[in-house]
């Protein structure tokens, strides 16, 4: 395996922008849907990191996770592994169902895909330049 360092290195910038949002922001808009668009970006720059995959099975799996995380939230599941009140847990994983949240990881993974197409047609640009 070997690591994408552009990639690396924009999963750890959103990761302190994620960590900023929770600990910092308390607002209506920020903390519950822009974190969550984020929420996904995180996760597919990670496995874009990591993985040989390319964009779509990256975009994929990151909705895929965030919509299981939700399901657990929907399930309580933190609760009832014992971890319902520690608050790292509620921070990473949230603690309340939200069918909006699903809207704004879908939101993400539109958005990486949208991203992900430009840059696609910037460097074909750039190659038939040369």
């Amino acid at each position: 395996m070997r690591l994408r360092v552009g990639y690396a290195l924009a999963t750890t910038a959103v990761f302190a922008v994620e960590v900023f949002i929770a600990l910092r922001v308390r607002d209506a808009v920020i903390r519950p849907y822009a974190s969550d668009v984020l929420a996904v970006v995180l996760v597919y720059l990670g496995l874009r990191a990591v993985t040989p995959w390319r964009a779509g099975p990256c975009v994929a799996a990151a909705v895929a996770i965030a919509f299981v995380i939700e399901a657990g939230q929907a399930l309580h599941v933190l609760d009832l592994i014992g971890l319902g009140g520690d608050r790292v847990a509620r921070i990473v994983l949230g603690g309340t169902f939200d069918l909006k949240d699903l809207a704004a990881y879908v939101g993400g993974g539109v958005l990486v895909s949208l991203v992900e197409a430009a840059r696609a047609a910037a460097c074909r640009e750039a190659r038939a330049a040369i």
